[in-house]
């Protein structure tokens, strides 16, 4: 029986740029959808020119959010582009766009003066602050991290306000917008009417803060910077070893016994200091030099071996090359190569054994498909090309380790 994939059929019009909607419709594009990206003519999605490092063919950030798309481009302030950027439309199931409010309205391109013509249309409209009293505002997702309190609980306690290593906001963001067209176009089998689907960074981040904000709501006060330690649990951050640091995370009083069992430290766990989460809490930092007291004695790597096999939760702290391969050696597979390009890019996290996901193209060439799609628009052509599935699944379910993040 042929494989086919659950987004086959859908034609996406991604008229996005540089992360969240990029990376919303890229998730759409592994899952089938066919994506068509629209592009400034000359020169494209800022983030063309956001390196190093480059490929030899656009910057590595562009090339990390725009697998599986067709670009074309478009100058909307032509009347011709623009005819064939509203005829894009009007045929697609989904619109994803993250301009300034009222910027694609003059074009004929806003969600009212569309859906009259493709009343099926799915329009997602990503932006920093919402459409209300924040719709002016730029929204980049480094202000957002400040703005939003996550810089607020990130860092050392004595250092400054830091920011998260990579736009966490925006893949949040990204992925709300995604799972936002899978809900609707599942409506949309029942009832045959599109909708306007909104998202913004800060609704996401603020989500995204789950324990952190709920903390503030219960107790009306702000949560503060503690490093790689958890407000609520003990141990849960990284300790000294011989060589370098491991992450640890107990999660309750069993395996905390079982830590300490295998640390050497009879007794601890009755100890009236340590009994429950609740007191390891309080004694910390008593805590924290008893266990690394013992770690220090041995290098990581020999700690995480032993403490594994017992079933607690704890790894070295790598880097991303160490993850890759930590990611391998488990048996996932992070990585992919793209059909008809150089570079390689991450995986799909998402593992599904029926249907799997779109065969990885690479990314395209600012205009590649212009021609193309102009010609099936003016009636000239065929539709652009669907994604195939990949020729076989792949097991992404990992080690069958019991995993419980907190």
């Amino acid at each position: 029986m042929a494989r086919t994939l659950p987004l086959e059929g859908v034609l996406v019009a991604d008229f996005s740029r540089v992360l969240a909607g990029p990376y919303a419709t890229m998730l759409l594009a592994d899952l089938g959808a066919t994506v068509v990206k629209v592009e400034r003519p000359g020169s494209g999605d800022d983030t063309r020119s956001w390196g190093p490092p480059w490929t030899e063919t656009s910057s590595a950030y562009f090339e990390s959010l725009n697998r599986g798309k067709h670009s074309v481009a478009l100058d909307l302030t032509d009347e011709r582009d623009r005819e064939a950027a509203v005829e894009l439309a009007r045929r697609a199931d989904v619109l994803v766009e993250n301009h300034r409010p009222g910027s694609l309205e003059r074009f004929g391109l806003g969600y009212e003066s569309l859906r009259a013509d493709n009343p099926g249309l799915l329009y997602v409209s990503i932006s920093g602050f919402g459409r209300t009293e924040g719709a002016e505002l730029a929204g980049y997702d480094f202000v957002v991290q400040a703005v939003g309190g996550l810089m607020s609980i990130t860092g050392q306690p004595d250092g400054p306000p830091t920011k998260v290593g990579v736009a966490v906001v925006d893949v949040l963001t990204g992925k709300d917008a995604a799972l936002g067209v899978l809900a609707a176009l599942r409506q949309r089998e029942s009832t045959g009417t599109g909708q306007h689907i909104e998202v913004n960074l800060l609704s996401s981040l603020l989500s995204g803060l789950v324990n952190q904000v709920g903390s503030f709501l219960a107790t009306g006060d702000s949560p503060e910077r503690m490093g790689n330690r958890h407000p609520s649990i003990a141990p849960y951050e990284t300790l000294r070893c011989e060589d370098a640091s491991l992450a640890v995370a107990v999660g309750n009083d069993e395996q905390f016994r079982r830590l300490t069992e295998t640390l050497g430290l009879v007794g601890m766990a009755e100890d009236a200091r340590f009994a429950t989460n609740a007191d390891r809490v309080h004694n910390r930092e008593e805590l924290v030099a008893e266990l690394e007291n013992v770690l220090g004695a041995r290098p990581a790597a020999a700690w995480q071996q032993r403490l594994q096999r017992v079933g607690i939760a704890c790894g070295q702290v790598n880097d991303l090359s160490g993850a890759v391969r930590y990611a391998e050696s488990l048996g996932l597979v992070p990585t992919l190569s793209h059909e008809g390009g150089e570079s390689p890019g991450v995986r799909n996290p998402i593992g599904l054994s029926e249907s799997g996901h779109a065969r990885p193209t690479a990314p395209p060439r600012l205009g590649e498909h212009t021609t193309e799609i102009l010609d099936w628009l003016f009636g000239r052509g065929t539709p652009p090309a669907a994604p195939e599935p990949e020729s076989r699944s792949r097991d992404l379910t990992g080690s069958g380790m019991d995993i419980h993040p907190i």
